[in-house]
Formats: structure tokens, sequence, C-alpha cells
């Protein structure tokens, strides 16, 4: 419960709070990774405008608005879903994200820094609001945030007029954050151009919890590539659904949680893929493996794990199917078919602690994430090398009760108002304290990265060749604040 006298402005979202959420809900915001052949044109641009246009009437300047280059896209570890999509040079001009500051450029030690995105998983979900509830995709994952964000500004700078003087807020509106971009498009470019203050708020769900580490996850792609058969000569061809079927199951068992002391979250096994037709032998497809992980170290064993379970799942389908009539040829090749790459690994983790912080926090309201529930995945990852600052991921509503990421997304007014209440009361804060001096020098970064390419050979197995794609020419770049 927050502590202190009574607020001297309401922080609850007012009609025209309201009114831009539902316009916000209304544009659609597919992240281009995701977008089906049914999603309708995204609204980057569109939204992004909408928003300028709200923070501008509570004095916020707009510092920049446009997609990231080409080289900042590319100046470190990078999905490879991403690096494929750079060779449309629409991509990246599809994606702006919105820089603005409340206040005039401080110093660090004087800035907080709130960062929400605005892009979207694909699923179209039907935009309302009740009263009570606003249903919509993106209403809780985030353009319900950040709306709230805005009203606790609003109130912020009511009740404390050091708020938006002699202290900045930064609000980043990013795009890139859903499709596995993982904040390479709009949140590192960011960061890396100094766009941080001594506090970082990530507005995710978390049910008002602060969380103050973040897992990264490295991605496995699994390929067959054989040759398919007509259903009447079933054993002619590979069968590549069988054998990315045995092992799907024999890599979850392999690398279930529970099997392994003291691990965090266990693997997501998914994207099995092979075709739709039941009248024909695929011989190709993909299987995908999410092997979440809470430092490097984690991430190293778990990739090194894969691999080494990988091989001795072709073994164990060897022995299982060798003898078969429809599936020996399989069996006999699998290995040759087999291919192991990496969509994505060797991505930061954030773990960072700062009494002074927490404690400004936990008084606005913030209680703090149970050390017993893993964390989760987001952008925060990206300031983990900054140890001149603190970083917390902060939000109303919850990933799985509000139905992110599925049907029938939802977030309710009355934690929207409670978020905007804790903003405000943290603002308020931050300009009544001074920050302990962080004069230590921050950490150097490490040498950039690529997060595609091959990982360990497993025994046997053809060596897999990078995931990025050849670099095309770099299309033409905005200009910062203008749009297409």
């Amino acid at each position: 419960t927050p502590t202190g006298p009574a607020p001297a402005a309401d922080a609850a979202l007012t009609p025209a709070e309201h009114a831009l959420l539902l316009d916000l809900l209304r544009i659609p915001t597919v992240s281009p990774l995701e977008v089906g052949p049914d999603d309708p044109p995204g609204g980057l641009w569109r939204a992004g405008r909408r928003y300028a246009e709200a923070a501008r009437a509570l004095g916020a300047t707009v510092l920049r608005h446009a997609p990231p280059s080409r080289r900042e896209v590319t100046a470190g570890p990078l999905p490879a879903p991403v690096a494929k999509a750079l060779a449309d040079p629409g991509f990246l001009a599809a994606q702006p994200s919105l820089l603005l500051r409340l206040g005039p450029e401080l110093p660090r030690a004087a800035t907080v820094m709130c960062n929400v995105h605005l892009d979207t998983v694909a699923g179209y979900q039907p935009v309302g609001f009740d009263g009570r509830r606003f249903t919509g995709r993106g209403a809780v994952d985030a353009k319900g945030p950040a709306v709230a964000l805005l009203a606790g500004v609003r109130a912020a700078v009511a009740r404390e007029p050091a708020v938006g003087r002699t202290v900045a807020v930064l609000i980043q509106a990013v795009a890139g954050e859903e499709g596995g971009a993982l904040g390479t498009l709009g949140t590192r470019p960011l960061v890396a151009a100094g766009h941080v203050g001594r506090l970082n708020l990530f507005l995710e769900p978390t049910n008002g919890r602060l969380l103050t580490r973040t897992t990264a996850a490295a991605t496995a792609r699994i390929t067959v590539a054989g040759e398919d058969a007509v259903d009447d000569r079933p054993g002619h061809g590979h069968n590549a659904t069988v054998l990315l079927g045995f092992l799907a199951q024999h890599l979850a068992h392999a690398l279930d949680s529970g099997r392994r002391p003291g691990a965090g979250t266990g693997p997501c096994v998914a994207g099995l893929h092979t075709g739709h037709l039941h009248n024909k032998v695929s011989g190709r497809g993909t299987l995908l493996v999410n092997l979440p992980y809470r430092d490097a170290a984690e991430g190293a064993r778990l990739t090194a794990l894969l691999t080494d379970e990988l091989a001795a799942g072709l073994v164990a389908f060897r022995q299982r199917f060798g003898h078969t009539e429809e599936f020996a040829r399989t069996a006999r090749d699998a290995v040759a078919l087999t291919r192991l790459s990496w969509d994505k690994r060797d991505l930061p983790t954030l773990d960072n602690a700062d009494p002074w912080a927490e404690a400004l926090l936990g008084r606005a309201g913030a209680r703090p994430w149970p050390a017993d529930e893993p964390p989760f995945t987001c952008d925060a990852l990206w300031l983990a090398d900054h140890n001149d600052t603190f970083t917390g991921v902060l939000g109303p509503g919850s990933l799985a009760d509000n139905h992110a990421h599925a049907a029938g997304e939802f977030v309710d007014r009355a934690d929207l108002d409670a978020f905007a209440e804790l903003i405000a009361r943290t603002l308020v804060a931050f300009a009544r304290s001074r920050p302990p001096d962080t004069t230590s020098p921050p950490r150097q970064p490490p040498a950039a990265r690529t997060a595609t390419g091959p990982g360990p050979k497993p025994p046997n197995l053809p060596h897999p060749s990078p995931n990025l794609s050849p670099k095309p020419p770099n299309p033409p770049h905005p200009s910062p604040n203008s749009s297409p």
C-alpha cells in the first residue's frame, strides 16, 4: 500500500486518457515479425503520433520519432528473424520509436527514464471499454501501461514543481519488443545513444511488483531437409514429421527443469512444422526450442546440453525406427538430414540491486518480486552493463491472468489507475530525494557479438551455416521527427 500524505492531484485516468487508450488499441501495431496475411497494415507511425500529441499536452518535447538506422540495428547481437527481415528495405522504415522528454536536458543523476512498447503480437482482439475493463490487443501489453504512465506524469507535475524542471523524465515508446526482436530495433539503439536515467523503469505487466532481474533466452532451430514421398509409398521418402516429433519429445524430457536441480524456467518446445497435407510424406520441417536462462553461465550450459541431447536423440531415433518398414530410410539418414542453428544466443541478462532506488519504489507502492517466482525476458536486458543506474521492470496486470499474447486480452481501469498513482509517487519521491553519488565508471560492455550463427556442433551432425542474411544496401533513412 502506498505510504505518505494524501495526493494533491488525482492520478486516475481521465476521460481524455480513456479515449487515448481506446484510440491506441484501435490502431493496429502488430510487429512485422509476427504479421500474417489477415492482419491490417501496421500503424506504428500513427500510434506514435497520437501518443506524442498527448505527451506534448503535458509539456513534453519530441526528441526523436524515427526508425533505427541499419548501422544502429547491426551494432550488437541480432536475432536471426531480424537479420533476415533486414533484406526488405521497408522493414525498418515501418518501425519508428518515439523518444520524449519532459523538462530540460539534465545529468543522468537528475533523470528518470520510462520505457514502454507500442508494438503488439498478432491476433486481432475486439476493442472495448465497459467502464471497468479495457479489451483489445495491447490492453495490458503494453498500451494500457503507456497511457497510465502519462497519467502518472500529469499527476506528478501537479504535485511537485521540480518534476519537469530540475528533474527530467525521458519516455521511450518503442517498436521492436515483440516478435523476437528483443529490443534490437527500438530500445537498444536508444540506450546505446545514452538516453537513460539514474532510475529506469520498463513497463511490463508485473502486478505492481518490482522485478530487478530479467532472463534472456537462446532459441535453437532444428531443421530436417529430406525428400518427400507420396502417401502410397511412404517408406520411399524421409518422414520429417516422425523424426522431429520424436526429437521434440526427447528434448522436452531431457531439458525439463525438474531434471536439473536449481534450474529456473524450463524450455519452450514449439514451432514444429512439416506441412499441411495428409496425402504426402513431408521430408522437410523445423522444430524450435527456446531456452530461458538467468545468467551467461547457465545459458552456455543449456546450449551445450541441447547440442548433446540432440545428438543423443538422433541415436535413439535410429535405434527405435531403424528396423521399421516405413521409417528405416529416415532413421538411416537422420544425422545427415538434421541441422542445428541458433536464431539467437549469447544475449545479456539483467540482475541489479540498489537499496536507495528499491526503497524509493517501495515507498511509492511497488511490492518486491517474489524470490521463488521466475523472472521473464524483456527489453530491460539492454541496461545490464549500466552499473551507474538502477533498472526495474514494473507495470499493472499480469502477463498470464490478463491474457497477454492470447485471446481476450484486457486490463482493468482500477489497475491502470493504481499504476498511474505509483508512477506519480515515484517521480515525486525522486524529485524530493537525492540519489547517492555514482561516480564509479560504468562497466565497459562486452565486444559486439552476433546473436545468430552456429553453436557447438553435435557429433556427426553437419555444421550449421550462419543464419545472417547477406547485407542489402542501406535503405533511405527518414529524418528524425518525420514519418512516411
